[in-house]
């Protein structure tokens, strides 16, 4: 099963201050390299006045494609340090840009590794996470009356529901795996005594929020 864990398509940014010098990360998804490089410009005409502005990027599901830069900075201390702690959280289609506001503080090699490589590590803390799977998009049709009783049933077991659409029932689409389909479908008409539909759609990609 394909899987990976990325960002909200929303630009994400984050800032520290490391021995008087301002460190700030932008962040963003991406889907190609235009987009990065768009990115890395966008990001270069706002600072242009800093120091650096270093970026480290990841795309496909594999990372079969990888690039940063130290931008000036020592090599080996910044675009790196940046690359490889999207790889350790698995990030995908991700670019990142560290733009450094030199404060008159040299902080070595090690320093700059620490920084460049913290101030990604840290903001990631507080952006948000999705996981993208591969599921079957499974449409669930029941009587108005059991509408909150199955839309409580699916958040109890941590199904996410993905639509919900109404005519003379209720229609709500969740991603389901393959491999939990039977029980899935089972768990429910024992729940409903039967009276529940299933509409069993094609494999594609879903989006969990990762918690």
């Amino acid at each position: 099963m394909v899987k990976y864990f990325t960002i909200k398509p929303t630009a994400f940014t984050w800032e520290k201050e490391i021995k008087k010098s301002r460190f700030i990360l932008n962040m963003a998804r991406i889907t190609s390299e235009n987009d990065a490089r768009d990115f890395i410009e966008k990001i270069n005409k706002i600072h242009y006045k800093a120091s650096h502005n270093v970026f480290a990027y990841v795309l496909g599901d594999n990372d079969s494609i990888k690039r940063y830069s130290d931008n000036g900075e020592p090599s080996g201390t910044a675009g790196i340090p940046m690359l490889e702690v999207l790889q350790k959280n698995d990030l995908h289609d991700v670019i990142t840009v560290v733009t450094r506001y030199f404060g008159g503080i040299k902080l070595g090699a090690g320093g700059l590794i620490r920084a460049y490589a913290g101030t990604i590590a840290e903001g990631l803390e507080s952006i948000d996470f999705v996981e993208r799977l591969t599921r079957l998009q499974v449409t669930i049709s029941i009587d108005y009356k059991h509408g909150e009783t199955l839309n409580y049933w699916l958040n109890s077991h941590n199904y996410q529901i993905i639509d919900t659409q109404y005519d003379t029932n209720v229609h709500v689409v969740v991603p389901v795996s393959e491999e939990d389909l039977t029980k899935f479908q089972s768990d429910l008409m024992n729940q409903f005594s039967g009276h529940i539909l299933f509409d069993i759609g094609d494999e594609t990609y879903f989006e969990i929020p990762v918690k």
